[in-house]
């Protein structure tokens, strides 16, 4: 009876199988050259996951000084109570800018304006009252009206030339008195504003009727004067109200006329007021719910309020310690804030705030922080989000070695099979090495 052949014996007695085991000088030549590329692809991806995709810097690099020496200087602060203090302290508003606290100024005569002089005497034959002027109400005569001249006088006849500009009505009749007494009878004079073109206030911009019109004596604040303007043409959130005086100019939400009655200062003559509309608006980037530009909707914005008008943070990607914000500040405010202000440039310093939402205070610290119009937030990954993404990128690596190999082997084991050699070229090479 003729003995079955096991799996070595068919190998002898096969030589041109067991030949088709061996792999062939060039297939082992491009294996050992995938094997050291696949090394090579794993070493660089480990030593470069700067290079991984992202929609921008890592939570450590955000932290780490400047990257780059070229690129732009900034600087970290970190958001506590003293840098809310502080930022509190310097936020734009009218009150803080004028600090004029006095009420309703005296209207002054200035250049252009028309007045009228009167002037009375004891008696009848006095400088202007002739002795045979007859029955009249009063010794009194009284002057054309008259512009102040570029000089900023009128002129009297006997007196010449009296100071207006600058003066109040009280103080020009004074120096008419003064001027006259030693040659009129016991004079007086009445001086009165006939046409007030100095001491006006101009409201121009988005108002129901853009004007200029006399300072009131009685005294008025911003909203009035607005209100004598017409009001504003779009009195919702986005409506500004610039304050220009004596060189100086300052810029407040008009909400905060309302709601900050401090802000709603007296009115000067020269003021000039203008009303605009500006959106206000942010940028969101990063692991936050949305992604884009957003409008505040309310005349002020708290950085919470921000982002939950994003959506939120994204539970699956975001680190609630590396939520960023990005504002170019006054140098003033970075040297309150204790940033070295030597290496920047310039009347703003690029700062980046940090917000730290996994400590429970950090949240009342954003409901506090206020938000200006075009701010950049930033939620960086989490630490395990960039760990995943690098070992998708491993395991891309690793299959494009991989797949190269498999057809390979998968080639040369259909040329065997097509040699005839049957299944001995399907048997783990493993076992023919026993």
């Amino acid at each position: 009876m003729a003995k079955r052949l096991n799996f070595c014996d068919e190998q002898r007695a096969d030589p041109v199988a067991t030949r088709s085991l061996r792999l062939p000088r060039d297939l082992s030549g491009a294996l050992r050259f995938l094997a050291r590329a696949s090394v090579l692809s794993i070493l660089l991806a480990h030593g470069g996951c700067s290079s991984l995709p992202t929609s921008g810097p890592s939570n450590a690099l955000a932290r780490m000084d400047q990257v780059d020496p070229a690129a732009l200087p900034y600087a970290m602060v970190k958001v506590t109570p003293d840098v809310e203090n502080i930022l509190e302290r310097n936020s734009v508003r009218l009150g803080r800018v004028f600090i004029d606290r006095r009420g309703p100024a005296e209207i002054r005569f200035g250049i252009g304006d028309t007045v009228s002089v009167t002037i009375f005497e004891a008696a009848a034959g006095g400088l202007f009252i002739p002795v045979d002027a007859g029955v009249r109400p009063g010794n009194y005569v009284t002057l054309p009206n008259q512009p102040v001249d570029t000089q900023g006088n009128i002129t009297v006849p006997y007196a010449g030339n009296i100071r207006a500009q600058g003066r109040t009505a009280v103080q020009v009749q004074t120096a008419i008195v003064n001027a006259l007494k030693n040659r009129a009878l016991e004079p007086q004079a009445v001086v009165a504003l006939v046409d007030q073109k100095a001491s006006s206030i101009s409201v121009l911009g988005e108002v129901g009727t853009p004007s200029r019109f006399p300072a009131n004596a009685a005294g008025e604040r911003l909203l009035d004067a607005i209100s004598r303007a017409g009001g504003p043409r779009n009195p919702g959130f986005d409506t500004f109200v610039t304050l220009e005086r004596e060189g100086r100019q300052a810029t407040a939400p008009f909400g905060s006329l309302l709601n900050e009655p401090t802000n709603n200062i007296f009115v000067r003559p020269q003021d000039m007021i203008y009303v605009f509309t500006q959106p206000q608006t942010f940028v969101a980037f990063g692991a936050s719910g949305q992604q884009g530009q957003f409008g505040f909707g309310a005349w002020r914005l708290s950085i919470a309020e921000a982002l939950g008008k994003t959506g939120g943070l994204n539970d699956n990607l975001a680190d609630p310690a590396s939520v960023y914000l990005y504002r170019g500040e006054r140098r003033e405010v970075a040297e309150q804030l204790g940033i070295d202000c030597s290496r920047f440039s310039g009347l703003v310093v690029p700062v980046i705030y940090n917000l730290n939402l996994r400590d429970p205070a950090g949240y009342f610290l954003a409901t506090k922080f206020e938000m200006h119009n075009k701010d950049v937030i930033f939620t960086s990954n989490s630490t395990s989000v960039e760990s995943s993404k690098l070992m998708t990128y491993l395991r891309l690596i690793t299959a494009t070695v991989n797949d190269p190999l498999m057809a390979a082997v998968n080639a040369y084991t259909v040329k065997g099979l097509a040699a005839g050699t049957g299944g001995a070229t399907v048997v783990n090479t493993t076992s023919s090495l026993k």
